[in-house]
């Protein structure tokens, strides 16, 4: 490349660095994605020579530095990536970096593994990060947090006549082919996990159970959680940690028990909305809106944009919290 040709493809190249920069395209802000950067530019490269080691069938035999150098870089990799998992526009960003498509294709396969392998960010705890359900639980126990817990699901492909899961997905509440996980987050609605993928018909609380959420809390019995009506089981069988709306009371009941039960259900309520919000921040990425990919793929995805969602949550300062309890007027009750 030279002379004028190599200055329209610099002027073009740092045209798409700055656009794809942008909190519009890549969902998260300059100072972020540079963040992002310095955290995965050394397990990128690592992954790399891993990959020529295998395919050169030993160490390498000329000197470090030498050979033909990565295009595009790990920075132009990382971008598109963000771009495809806030509008799921591939093809586009490759036109963008005067690349082929498969170039771009290629570089979301390299760098959402990396992204979803973060884990989630810890609010005020810098540096700390949260990758299993154990680690929530432990977290939780040891800054008091108590925590909420929800379900959501995500509309996916329906799959073709005859393959195995057709109606396996098909969520019983949507009536469409879904993907659900559950969403763990504090009372300030910051995520502290997402995940346990599972398909559209399994009800929520198997999903939690199969992920040994029951088992976790019987070894930390002073963890505390707030669910909503689909949790009911796990609230039977652990009243002291984990509660959920009570039941509606039967037609002739009195109205004294009526207005104590919606009394009693509407500050559970109010207590738990926040994590629907949670789940409401990773509806914002086009991928959990409607995703249109290969359903192997879906996990990486999720858990990719959810730690993306986390930084930007553990971010937010925490606010003291108020009480829903009713209070007399004057103080005295007379």
């Amino acid at each position: 490349m030279r002379g004028a040709a190599r200055v329209g493809w610099v002027v073009k190249l740092a045209w798409a660095r700055g656009a794809c920069s942008h909190p519009a395209l890549s969902g998260v802000s300059r100072a972020h994605s540079g963040e992002l950067f310095a955290e995965l530019a050394g397990p990128w490269e690592a992954a790399r020579q891993c990959t020529l080691r295998a395919a050169r069938g030993g160490e390498r035999k000329r000197a470090e530095g030498a050979g033909r150098k990565p295009k595009p870089v790990f920075f132009d990799r990382l971008l598109p990536t963000l771009v495809h998992l806030r509008h799921w526009l591939p093809h586009e960003v490759a036109e963008l970096f005067a690349v082929d498509r498969s170039t771009v294709s290629e570089a979301v396969r390299q760098v959402r593994p990396l992204l979803a392998a973060r884990g989630f960010a810890v609010p005020d705890r810098p540096g700390l990060r949260l990758k299993t359900l154990e680690d929530v639980f432990a977290h939780a126990e040891a800054e008091g947090v108590e925590m909420r817990l929800d379900g959501a699901g995500t509309q996916v492909r329906r799959p073709q006549a005859g393959r195995p899961g057709r109606r396996g997905s098909v969520s019983g509440k949507r009536g469409q082919n879904t993907v659900k996980t559950t969403t763990f987050s504090d009372g300030q609605g910051r995520m502290l996990l997402s995940g346990a993928v599972r398909p559209g018909r399994m009800h929520d609380q198997t999903a939690v159970r199969t992920e040994d959420v029951a088992e976790q809390f019987r070894n930390r019995p002073g963890v505390k959680a707030k669910a909503d009506s689909g949790y009911a089981g796990l609230a039977n069988e652990f009243p002291g940690q984990a509660s959920a709306p009570p039941k509606k009371p039967k037609d002739e009941a009195c109205d004294g028990d009526k207005y104590a039960w919606r009394e009693t259900r509407r500050r559970q309520s109010s207590a738990r909305i926040c994590v629907g919000h949670t789940n409401a921040e990773l509806r914002q990425w086009a991928p959990l809106r409607r995703f249109t990919g290969r359903r192997e793929t879906y996990t990486a995805t999720h858990l990719a944009i959810a730690s993306l969602v986390s930084d930007r949550a553990a971010q937010r300062p925490t606010r003291r919290q108020t009480s829903t309890e009713p209070v007399l007027a004057h103080g005295t009750a007379y």
